[in-house]
Formats: structure tokens, C-alpha cells, sequence
């Protein structure tokens, strides 16, 4: 089938790509197996579609509020000193490959207080007195508003520390460490994080469709393939055949890098610039 929709039919379409059933794809099915995981797993932590952005919710539980006033003792310092480093982590679904912020464990002052910078600026009405922007809508000066905004988030950021939520995340730990005050951790709150996960090919089928999945899972066979023949390189078969396992090793290989080559200039999403 030329639009594979399930992990079987993409398997034969990669064994149909390389020759079969015309020729004899020499791989174990225990390798296709595994390069198949190869290649979906290259696609979800490169391609741009291979993830999705999505917001998941927790709500902490007992055992979470027991866990974060624990600690782990570690006394493996050269003089024997104790060091202890707390559990404060949330286990995350193992689909999770990244966190880009965490939210609902605090409250911000500057937007949820009556007497607050933000809600005093809208009662002071103190963007009229700029008004005739091109981009104002009556005396309402976006512009200006906009600008006041940001410097108050700035403030709050450097004064307002205690609302800030710090926290790691590392994706083969499957864990989202809360580096805040234990005290904050309250039974049956929820916790809410902006996130990507891996997109699930058995639930998702077009994964096993995407142009980038099918060649480069091909290629990986492909090398594979000449891998396992590789010592039998220029052995004479009946009828005057040639089998060159290192020439379909090194067509394959040669291919796997292009498509890695490709996969960093046209399907990665560009690295972030840290500021600060």
C-alpha cells in the first residue's frame, strides 16, 4: 500500500522499496522491528511534526505532598559529609519530551489583587493621556498599554519572587522537579504544564505515512541489509551474480546521512536563543 496507515503495512512498503518479494530482503524481522523504532524515534525528537504542543493537568495527591517533604540522603562526598536532595518531583507521562512552562501552584499578585500595579493602571485610566497613536482606538493607546504592561511584568518578576515556579525537567528521568516551598504543595490542587509529547503513531497512523519517516526507515534496512551480507562481499552466486554486501552498506549508509543532513536544515524546528 503506497500510504501505509499501520505499522505492518509500512514495514512491507519499506521491504517493497528495497526489492521484495522480486529479491530477498536479508534482515531479520527482529531488525525491522528495531529500525523501525529507530526511525520513528528520530522523527519524534527532530521533526518539526513529530510532536505535539499540548497543556496536561495534575491534581496532587496525598502521596505527591508526602513525597515532596522527603528527602534522599546521598553520602557519597569524598570526606563523608551527608548531602540529602529532596523528592520534589511529579512523575510525567513518558510521551512528554519537553516542558515550556508550569503553572498553578501560586497565585501573582500584580494580576489577581484589587490593589495591585495592573488592575490600579486600569482604574487610574492612565493610558488616555497618550492617546493619537496610529495604533490607539479612541484614548485607548495600545501601544502604550502594551509597553506599561510589560515593564509591571518585569517588576513583578524581580519583586514577586515567591510566585515564581522554578522547575526540570529532563525527558529520560520522566519526572518535572518543583524547586518552591514544600508548603505550596496542597492535596487536590492542580497543577497545569505547557508541554510537547510524542506523537503516538498507533493512534496517529499518518506518522507511518510522512514522506521523512518512509525514507529514512528504508535507508536504515537498506544498511542494514548490507551489514548482514557485508562478509560475504564479491562471493560468486549461480548464474554469474555478484553479491557486494559492502556496496549496499555504504549506498545506505551514504543515504541515512543525507536524510539526517536534511532533517537538520529543513525539518528541525530552530533552537531557542537563551536570554537572560
Amino acid at each position: 500500500m503506497a500510504q501505509p496507515s499501520s505499522r505492518a503495512e509500512f514495514t512491507d512498503y519499506c521491504l517493497r522499496r528495497l526489492g521484495a518479494p522480486v529479491l530477498e530482503i536479508n534482515v531479520d524481522d527482529d531488525q525491522v522491528d528495531d529500525l523501525i523504532d529507530d526511525a520513528i524515534q528520530y522523527y519524534h525528537e527532530y521533526h518539526f511534526d513529530g510532536v505535539e504542543r499540548m497543556y496536561l493537568k495534575h491534581q496532587f495527591t496525598a502521596d505527591d505532598v508526602t513525597r515532596f517533604d522527603e528527602s534522599d540522603q546521598d553520602t557519597t562526598a569524598p570526606n563523608n559529609d551527608a548531602w540529602e536532595n529532596r523528592n520534589n518531583y511529579i512523575e510525567v507521562p513518558d510521551a512528554v519530551i519537553g516542558v515550556s512552562k508550569v503553572f498553578g501552584v501560586s497565585s501573582n499578585f500584580m494580576r489577581n489583587n484589587l490593589f495591585g500595579m495592573s488592575n490600579q493602571y486600569y482604574l487610574m485610566d492612565l493610558f488616555s493621556f497618550s492617546s493619537g497613536s496610529a495604533f490607539s482606538f479612541g484614548n485607548f493607546d495600545l501601544t502604550n498599554y502594551f509597553m506599561i504592561k510589560q515593564h509591571f511584568e518585569t517588576i513583578d518578576m524581580i519583586i514577586n519572587t515567591g510566585a515564581l515556579i522554578e522547575y526540570r525537567f529532563n525527558k529520560r528521568q520522566d519526572r518535572l522537579y518543583i524547586d518552591i516551598d514544600k508548603k505550596r504543595i496542597v492535596e487536590d490542587q492542580y497543577l497545569l504544564i505547557d508541554c510537547h509529547r510524542y506523537l503516538d503513531p498507533n493512534t496517529f497512523t499518518q506518522v507511518y505515512n510522512d514522506s521523512f519517516v518512509k525514507k529514512y526507515a528504508t535507508a536504515l534496512i537498506k544498511r542494514q541489509w548490507g551489514a548482514n551480507l557485508i562478509k560475504y562481499n564479491n562471493v560468486q552466486l549461480p548464474g554469474g551474480i555478484t553479491l557486494n554486501g559492502r556496496q549496499i552498506w555504504e549506498d545506505g549508509n551514504r543515504e541515512i546521512m543525507q536524510l539526517e543532513a536534511d532533517m537538520m536544515s529543513k525539518y528541525s524546528l530552530p533552537p531557542m536563543d537563551m536570554i537572560g
